[in-house]
């Protein structure tokens, strides 16, 4: 395991609905944090990557506006969009011109105001994720796509509507904790269970939420990182893959291919496996998809997911911790700033420094970040 690129610095605006400032003031927020916490200034960032996904706000090129409000002119500025894993593509974009020698700090930034449009435009949006000529006119959105996903799940291994309540048992039970999250609030079984039908099986509660937030990292050389921070978290291992944009060209409805795909990249990059990995952030943007990562990831085999949940061995004392700062499902989901997000729990539980929501003495830590239906899958592994 190479330690020659390094995370010195974490921020994260609150996950919110409905922002009253500009984007560029919701960027600011995880900005300065991230500034604060990597003990540097503007002027010591070589280059900037600016994430989201278009069409939520009028601004053409967010990158242009941000490196110029944040003060990171001249400085080259770069705008990465793989959906709503935008800002873990972002950390490899980093990762790479890192490596390259061209830079040596990197600032990796995603950010989503989703609240200036109406929920059925937001939809719309996502919906035409999806192939716009064959799909997405006869009105498949995210719902209902996640949902051929569940039906699919049920049908071959016998999951069931109560298996997914779990999850989002588990995620409300963690959300509480976390002070950056939309949801703060319990949610038992029997809530979750009769919540209304969205799109059969999932219900209302399966689902994650729009939100506005933003979420910054700090990325920076091996021999800079060591000069900087007292704790840096090293990137150990990177995964990358995608798959047809069309549901019909996918082998199988039981799993994302990108996330097994990209799983085994990051795995031998960092020369780890599923066992070693001892707290994970999973992309939950739906119940079934969290359930469906932990068979993608290795933490269980296909169809034994159900079990790890209903055993809480994902809880936070369990054998493989899972969102246990609530997850899309708690935190919201500003698209842009999902995976940025994702990536400074997984930071601050390595450094010790997640409070209420700490796992005992992590030295390993996991991010899966999934864009659109499955369509871009990425994998990140941290290492103190």
């Amino acid at each position: 395991m190479k330690k020659d690129v390094a995370i010195i610095g974490v921020g994260q605006s609150p996950f919110i609905r409905g922002y009253e400032g500009s984007i560029r003031e919701l960027a600011f927020e995880a900005f300065k944090e991230a500034l604060e916490d990597a003990q540097i200034t503007p002027k010591d960032i070589d280059a900037s990557i600016i994430c989201s996904a278009p069409e939520y706000d009028k601004q053409r090129t967010p990158a242009g506006l941000m490196a110029e409000y944040l003060g990171l002119n001249p400085q080259p500025t770069f705008y990465v969009e793989s959906v709503c894993s935008s800002s873990s593509m972002g950390l490899r974009v980093a990762y790479s011109m890192i490596k390259s020698g061209l830079h040596k700090i990197v600032l990796v930034l995603g950010f989503q105001k989703m609240s200036d449009i109406s929920s059925a435009d937001s939809q719309e949006r996502m919906g035409r994720g999806a192939d716009v000529m064959w799909e997405s006119p006869f009105g498949t959105m995210m719902p209902a796509y996640y949902a051929m996903h569940a039906r699919a799940h049920f049908e071959k291994y016998g999951t069931s509507a109560e298996d997914l309540a779990h999850i989002r048992v588990k995620a409300a039970t963690y959300g509480m904790l976390n002070p950056k999250a939309v949801y703060r609030k319990p949610v038992d079984l029997e809530k979750v269970l009769t919540s209304d039908v969205i799109s059969s099986p999932l219900k209302k509660f399966d689902c994650c939420a729009n939100a506005d937030g933003s979420a910054c990292l700090i990325v920076a050389a091996g021999e800079v990182a060591k000069e900087l921070s007292e704790k840096p978290v090293w990137v150990l291992g990177l995964g990358a893959a995608s798959a047809p944009l069309t549901m019909s060209g996918r082998e199988a409805l039981t799993g994302l291919r990108c996330a097994r795909e990209a799983a085994q990249q990051a795995y031998e990059m960092a020369r780890v496996g599923p066992e070693d990995i001892d707290v994970t952030e999973v992309h939950d943007c739906f119940t079934i998809a969290e359930l469906m990562a932990y068979e993608d990831l290795g933490f269980a085999s296909p169809g034994e997911g159900a079990k790890l949940i209903r055993d809480r061995e994902t809880y936070i004392d369990g054998k493989i911790p899972v969102n246990v700062d609530g997850g899309l499902l708690s935190k919201g989901h500003p698209i842009g700033a999902t995976g940025g997000s994702q990536i400074r729990t997984i930071v601050l539980q390595l450094r010790g420094k997640a409070g209420d929501m700490q796992v005992k003495d992590p030295e390993i830590g996991l991010v899966h970040n999934i864009g659109g239906v499955g369509i871009y899958g990425n994998v990140t592994i941290l290492g103190r």
